[in-house]
């Protein structure tokens, strides 16, 4: 009687292979790249995982996320300045995909698309972490020059001061 048990030690090469073929590109190229190997090897269930810190701020928060598009909530909360309006986006963006990080050029393009785009990302980041208790928190820098690529999360301050704003 023959079982199909997975040979663990031959996954655990290919994981390893995928991992150092991916190392070198940018999060973006790398997801590109994941979503290429998943459509010619399988397919993935098509609602992502909810992160267990999304999970959890969810759960102390409520689970109303119920706009149908960033202008929509944009609209609906108004943010009146630069790191508010960033603070905004990085909630829809946290919010709507399945990402739990976020970096700033990411936040500023869909600022520039609504027709709202900060002059100082950096600085609008900058504000949102200097505020007591912090909004948004630095998770990772890709990078050793002042201008790397800097991740960031929403706190769960911060996402209730994103709720405050359009409640």
């Amino acid at each position: 009687m023959e079982t199909n048990k997975p040979d663990t030690a031959v996954e655990l090469g290919a994981m390893k292979q995928i991992s150092d073929a991916l190392s070198d590109l940018a999060p973006e190229s790398a997801v590109r790249v994941l979503r290429w190997a998943i459509d010619i090897w399988g397919q993935i269930p098509t609602k992502p995982k909810e992160s267990i810190s999304t999970a959890a701020m969810d759960s102390k928060l409520g689970s109303d996320f119920t706009f149908n598009s960033l202008a929509e909530l944009f609209a609906k909360a108004n943010p009146k300045t630069e790191a508010d309006k960033a603070l905004v986006v990085s909630y829809w963006i946290q919010k709507s995909t399945d990402q739990v990080d976020i970096d700033s050029q990411s936040v500023n393009k869909e600022l520039k698309h609504l027709g709202h785009g900060v002059a100082n990302i950096t600085a609008a980041f900058r504000n949102l972490m200097a505020r007591d208790p912090q909004l948004v928190i630095q998770t990772r820098k890709q990078g050793s020059t002042q201008q790397a690529r800097k991740k960031f999360r929403l706190t769960t301050e911060g996402l209730t001061a994103v709720k405050q704003m359009f409640s």
